[in-house]
């Protein structure tokens, strides 16, 4: 049994932020932290006070964490970046709303006093003394203080207080991760009530010391334990009255949900995922009630959560592509015209969607990447539509003469030709590329609809089908938004997302296999029309093709691609080399370009990838491969061993215990992650029993009455139904939880994390 927390994290947008650069603009970004660690980093909105970011993200963590917050700074190429303000959810903010917290935060100014990090290790004991008992306080090391210093690091010293008596110990130079083992006494007096307050503080020579954090101890639940140690977590110093400046800074808007599961052992889920296997694998010559009935049961703001969720079940028990067949059917079933066939959100829809992102995003970065590198490098200025043409100078030499409306438009036209021309003929050659089940899945969807509508009036209905998710849902989306599909490190600025834009367009005019009502809703991209043209008839070539792949092709394809571990991660890394020594040592940086497997980490002096990735991308990937790794090191040392000891926390044995703790819980959830089947599986059982009223109402609509409770239990007289059946593991399901320990985190002390064992 575990316990998963998950937090979905939306940063749609911000307003009215201040102007931090002298052109009265800002270039904002944001970071998020959760306790601390950054572990999101948006891309940066240029010449901005009111940005839009839209970025969504998944983030995996442990059960325990504190708090979730947001950064919002302001880019700087020559200087330091500037922190605008802040915003700080704690975790029973997050938790007392349980459809999340969505809206406007006004963002706080950052004060250096509330931004402390890291932990203490302290030892506290009562003793009982000749007249009183003795308070004894040990303070042995601390570890990831916050550096305050120009140099990365800190000064650290420990200051403690109790009933006005103040001890400290040794300043540690240059460290932040300091070793102390100094021991302080103080008399308790019978009764007393005051706390004792341990303080860490960063020395300066010749400014004030800067504050690193604190813990409060209750004496009087001391007097009763006696003793304890243990890590024990800094906390802000909040006795200062805080500034009224909300509303100066500006509002962030942000969505975030916080999930809480307990997983069972897989043997529980095992009735749930047989009896959803078993119907899939039925298909429409089975009853065919429980997937029509959890998509008619599903509304429409989870839809995409639940198609995801049951397309991961399925492609973790090798049935994606019978699950998506029997979705096919059930839409064909009720669809009677063809230019509203798969155009809904409906599950069949969402779970294709989900499927081709799981499946196909190395395909579609192999596809897309050069196309959208070319269009961020040129730059151009592109425009077809004459009501937006912005008419330009241009010449050389000092001689310019203003260029005509006529030439911008047909300059554009040639610029999207040539992008959409290599687009199509990278379409082309990519066939034996495509994955071998996107490709079957994609077979039976044109069989299934050229079934349905047979007919030369019919004749490019199952062509649509292909590319109204091929297209319309996968390629264009990501052309328009290629931050959000990890093919740039960036958004585009808005001359290159005028052209994305319009690229887009011109795929989606070829995907609907260029019809006159495609044409008629914006006569302005006439000029791509003989491209579009040629367009349709290489993709009906390439889907023609595409779909050609028989069961032993899928077979031999799919063996083939099993005996490629999946990348987890690609892309550029620099690595950093020191040559010579003493004062006249230079520093350089190779770049290289490294392949994270979940079986190995590989590099090469050429890119495989195009796709670069942040440094906690890696950090995440880096965690997620390493999850079932039994030797998995508890601590390490952040620094160097340089000359006799560690630079982080000055020991001296070089094969000692880290000072530091190993951060292996908090990851960003990609689309490529190792499937977790019973984590998919306790999603599943946890959206059904959310609609378990409605599936109690049809069962009594099928049984002819039957209360709501009472499943039946002779299935050797009556032949159980797959919901009676579901209905019954329900009931098993709830009890196995009900019988586990309590399904909420467990709480913790303020001051004490965790203890040293």
């Amino acid at each position: 049994m575990a316990k998963r927390s998950s937090l979905y994290i939306r940063i749609v947008e911000g307003k009215n932020l201040p102007a931090k650069d002298i052109t009265g603009s800002s270039d904002p970004y944001c970071i998020v932290k959760v306790d601390n660690e950054p572990i999101i980093r948006t891309a940066t909105v240029w010449k901005t006070l009111c940005p839009f970011w839209g970025e969504e993200y998944q983030v995996h963590l442990p059960p325990t964490f504190h708090a979730v917050a947001f950064y919002v700074m302001d880019e700087d190429a020559l200087s330091r970046d500037d922190v605008i303000g802040k915003v700080c959810l704690t975790r029973d903010t997050i938790a007392s709303h349980p459809k999340g917290f969505s809206g406007w935060a006004h963002l706080t100014e950052v004060d250096p006093d509330e931004e402390v990090q890291g932990e203490i290790h302290l030892r506290l004991e009562v003793w009982p003394g000749a007249r009183a008992c003795r308070l004894r306080c040990s303070v042995l090391e601390a570890r990831d203080l916050a550096p305050k210093d120009r140099n990365g690091t800190s000064d650290p010293f420990v200051r403690v207080r109790y009933k006005g008596r103040t001890r400290e110990t040794s300043i540690v130079k240059k460290s932040c991760y300091p070793r102390w083992n100094e021991t302080f006494e103080f008399e308790l007096q019978e009764g007393a009530m005051e706390a004792l307050c341990v303080e860490a503080w960063d020395w300066d020579l010749v400014s004030r010391n800067d504050f690193l954090g604190k813990v409060v101890i209750d004496v009087q639940r001391l007097r009763v334990v006696q003793q304890e140690e243990g890590w024990f977590r800094l906390q802000p110093d909040q006795s200062k009255s805080r500034r009224h400046d909300e509303g100066n800074l500006g509002s962030l808007q942000l969505e975030v949900r916080l999930r809480d599961e307990t997983v069972l052992p897989s043997s529980y889920y095992q009735p749930l995922v047989h009896l959803l296997c078993h119907e899939v694998k039925l298909g429409m010559q089975g009853p065919g009630q429980l997937i029509p009935l959890i998509e008619e049961t599903t509304s429409t703001e989870c839809r995409q959560d639940v198609a995801t969720n049951l397309l991961k079940l399925f492609l973790g028990q090798g049935l994606a592509k019978d699950f998506l067949d029997l979705l096919f059917q059930l839409e064909l079933s009720r669809t009677s015209e063809t230019n509203t066939l798969f155009r809904s959100n409906s599950l069949a829809s969402k779970s294709v969607e989900s499927f081709l992102k799981v499946a196909g995003m190395q395909y579609l970065h192999g596809v897309l990447g050069p196309i959208i590198n070319k269009v961020f490098e040129e730059k151009k200025y592109v425009e077809l539509d004459p009501s937006k043409v912005e008419v330009k100078d241009v010449g050389c030499s000092g001689l310019h003469r203003p260029q005509t409306e006529a030439e911008v438009l047909e300059q554009s036209a040639q610029t999207l030709r040539a992008h959409l021309g290599a687009l199509l003929s990278a379409l082309s050659r990519s066939v034996r590329a495509c994955p071998a089940v996107v490709r079957a899945t994609f077979r039976q969807l044109f069989r299934r609809v050229r079934e349905r509508f047979p007919g030369a009036q019919h004749e490019n209905v199952p062509f649509i089908a292909v590319t109204s998710f091929l297209c319309l849902r996968f390629f264009s989306p990501a052309i328009m938004s290629p931050k959000l599909f990890h093919l740039r490190e960036r958004h585009a600025d808005a001359r290159t997302s005028r052209t994305l834009l319009l690229l887009a367009k011109a795929v989606q005019n070829v995907g609907n296999m260029d019809t006159p009502a495609s044409r008629a809703k914006e006569a302005w991209m006439e000029p791509l029309q003989p491209t579009v043209h040629q367009g349709v008839a290489q993709l009906k070539d390439f889907i023609t093709k595409l779909v050609d792949i028989e069961e032993k092709d899928e077979l031999d394809l799919q063996r083939t691609l099993s005996l490629q571990a999946p990348p987890v991660k690609e892309g550029p890394l620099f690595i950093h080399r020191t040559k010579g020594k003493g004062p006249l040592m230079s520093s350089s940086f190779k770049k290289l370009y490294f392949s994270l497997t979940t079986e190995a980490l590989s590099f090469a002096k050429t890119p495989s990838s195009k796709c670069v990735n942040e440094l906690n991308q890696w950090l995440s990937a880096l965690r997620k491969v390493s999850i079932n790794n039994t030797g998995l090191l508890g601590s390490y040392h952040p620094g160097v061993f340089r000359g006799d000891k560690w630079s982080c926390c000055h020991q001296k044995e070089k094969t000692g215990q880290g000072c530091d703790k190993t951060r292996s819980r908090v990851t960003l959830q990609e689309w490529n992650d190792p499937l977790d089947h019973d984590l998919e599986a306790q999603l599943i059982y946890r959206h059904l029993l959310g609609v378990e009223a409605m599936l109690w109402e049809r069962h009594r609509e099928l049984s002819g009455g039957a209360e709501a409770g009472t499943v039946p239990t002779s299935p050797g007289k009556v032949p159980e139904d797959s919901l009676a059946r579901l209905l019954r593991v329900l009931q098993d399901l709830r009890e196995a939880h009900s019988s586990s320990p309590a399904g909420s985190p467990p709480s913790e002390p303020n001051c004490l994390l965790e203890l040293q064992t």
